[in-house]
């Protein structure tokens, strides 16, 4: 049985993170191949230019497997929320909560008042989430690989 107590955040990059969290992108929401491209360009591209003074990757790990994730990353000068992604066997504990409280407590700390996030139309539980910490729905575009995304914006 999986237990919130259980598991480890941390901060620090590992080999092997980009390629495992490009993974389970693809394993967990399987929205094809040009959206896996995109989380592995992403995740690379945020690890190699990453300011830590105002940007934070927390990945989540139980006996060392990483089961959930989420990201501070300065967009223009706003915090946005990427890479939220909890192993589904982990869901339900609390994890998600955990992390989400992780990037806002990080936010105010670094003095940001305003933030925004992307999400996929089908990820009902997500939405859910963002909107408990006042995320507020603000427009809808398809991607170039036919997903739509649903950009969400928040101001403390």
């Amino acid at each position: 049985m999986n237990r919130l107590s259980d598991i480890h955040i941390r901060t620090n990059y590992r080999g092997g993170d980009i390629g495992y969290i490009t993974y389970m992108h693809g394993d967990f929401y399987d929205f094809g191949r040009e959206f896996e491209i995109y989380v592995a360009e992403t995740l690379a591209d945020f690890y190699q230019n990453l300011d830590e003074r105002k940007e934070r990757f927390w990945v989540a790990e139980d006996q060392g497997k990483i089961i959930g994730t989420i990201a501070l990353k300065d967009t223009d000068g706003l915090a946005q929320l990427r890479y939220f992604l909890i192993d589904p066997a982990y869901r339900g504990l609390g994890l998600g909560n955990q992390l989400l409280q992780l990037f806002l407590d990080f936010m105010k700390e670094c003095g940001y008042k305003r933030s925004f996030l992307v999400t996929e139309k089908q990820l009902e539980t997500a939405k859910y989430l963002y909107g408990k910490l006042g995320y507020e729905y603000v427009s809808s575009s398809e991607t170039d690989f036919g997903l739509v995304e649903m950009r969400y914006e928040m101001t403390l």
